[in-house]
């Protein structure tokens, strides 16, 4: 995945009122319950359905760093769906989404102007309506560029033209991004 992927994975994750499990076999227990099968749970992680009946049983408690690593992964992906969904409508309709981010960011303006591209630290809260695009597009499995796209529409009408009332003109281009974090 990409960065934004990530982050705004990493935000909606922020929204839950649990901890997802924390041994191996309490996290296979659940996936299995949530793939409804040993065998699905076994091709999701690429390993043999037998191994997930071990993890299942407790008979393997430790497992590889690279395993312990998907496990984790496909835990987080599915964990408390429901809580998932109302954090995510919530951000896309009334509370928007706040983009934290380092990143170099250029222009397109009149000659004459002195908006060269440079590295700026923006905190930024974008409003429901680009949260909604943001996820929107996620769900439908749109690219990092695509998803930077958005996030630059985002900040170029809200940060840079100030809703419309000055910088009538300017495109911004979102580039060199050194970090982004999203919030609920």
């Amino acid at each position: 995945m990409g960065m934004l992927q990530d982050s705004l994975d990493k935000a909606v994750q922020g929204a839950f009122t649990r901890p997802i499990p924390k041994s191996a076999p309490a996290r296979m227990r659940y996936l299995v319950k949530a793939l409804k099968g040993t065998r699905a749970a076994a091709e999701a992680l690429g390993i043999s359905q037998r191994t997930v009946e071990r993890y299942v049983r407790g008979q393997l408690k430790q497992p590889r760093p690279d395993l312990a690593g998907r496990l984790e992964c496909e835990v987080k992906q599915r964990w408390q769906p429901q809580v998932r969904a109302r954090a995510r409508q919530a951000a896309a309709t009334t509370g928007g989404i706040v983009i934290d981010t380092r990143a170099r960011f250029g222009f397109t303006a009149a000659l004459g102007s002195t908006d060269d591209a440079r590295l700026r630290l923006i905190t930024q809260t974008l409003p429901p309506a680009y949260a909604a695009r943001l996820f929107d597009a996620q769900d439908a499995g749109a690219g990092e560029q695509q998803l930077r796209t958005i996030a630059a529409e985002g900040l170029q009408e809200i940060y840079f033209r100030d809703r419309g009332r000055r910088a009538a003109g300017l495109q911004v281009e979102f580039t060199d991004i050194d970090y982004l974090d999203f919030e609920l």
